[in-house]
C-alpha cells in the first residue's frame, strides 16, 4: 500500500513489522504518529467487531447443525422392540429386495443414470409419517444416506433421531428379522 504525503512530496510505503504497519521513506523507520495510529486502531476495532460478529454466526451455524447418535444394529433392534420406528431411506429398488419388519421406506436419494440425486421433498414426505418428537431409527443400505439423513432431519426440528450404523447390509449380516415379502 502506497500513501503520499500531503506536506511532503514523500511515498510511504507500508510495511509489515510485527503484525503493525511501518512507513519507510528512503530506507529509513520512521514511527507511526497521530492520524495513523488513530486509523490503525480504529481499524483493529472494526476488524474485532467483524471478527465476532462472523464468529456468533459459525457458532449458530455449528448449534444448528446437529450430528446425529449411531447405534450398532443390535441396539437399533432393541430400540426398535422398545417402541421407536424404523424409517428406511434407500431406494424403492433396494427396499423391495428386503427390510426390516415395520420399517417405512422414503428414499433420501434417487439413482438417476450412474449416480444419485438427493430427493428434494425427503423432508415433507418425513413429515407425513412421523411428528417431529417420535423416536425415529433411520437406515439405510451400508450407513452413508442414513446418517446424512438423520442430519438433515435433526436439523428440520426432529428431536430423537438416531442413525443406524452398518445399514441394512449389517442388519441382514447379523441374521436379523426381515420383513416377509
Amino acid at each position: 500500500m502506497a500513501l503520499a504525503s500531503s506536506s511532503r512530496s514523500l511515498l510511504l510505503l507500508l510495511l509489515p513489522n510485527n503484525n503493525n504497519l511501518t512507513p519507510i521513506t528512503s530506507g529509513r523507520l520512521l514511527p507511526i504518529t497521530g492520524s495513523l495510529q488513530r486509523r490503525r486502531r480504529d481499524s483493529a476495532l472494526s476488524h474485532k467487531h467483524w471478527n465476532t460478529s462472523r464468529n456468533a454466526v459459525l457458532r449458530e451455524e455449528m448449534e444448528a447443525t446437529a450430528v446425529p447418535t449411531s447405534v450398532p444394529v443390535r441396539v437399533a433392534l432393541e430400540l426398535l422392540q422398545a417402541g421407536q420406528r424404523y424409517l428406511d431411506v434407500r431406494t424403492p429398488e433396494e427396499f423391495a429386495a428386503g427390510h426390516a419388519p415395520g420399517a417405512i421406506n422414503i428414499p433420501y436419494m434417487y439413482r438417476v443414470g450412474s449416480g444419485m440425486t438427493r430427493n428434494p421433498h425427503f423432508s415433507a414426505e418425513v413429515g407425513i409419517y412421523f411428528r417431529k418428537d417420535d423416536e425415529i431409527i433411520v437406515g439405510c443400505q451400508s450407513g452413508k444416506r442414513s446418517l446424512m439423513a438423520a442430519a438433515d432431519l435433526l436439523a428440520s426440528g426432529y428431536s430423537c433421531v438416531t442413525d443406524m450404523a452398518g445399514g441394512y447390509e449389517a442388519w441382514s449380516r447379523n441374521g436379523l428379522p426381515m420383513a416377509e415379502l
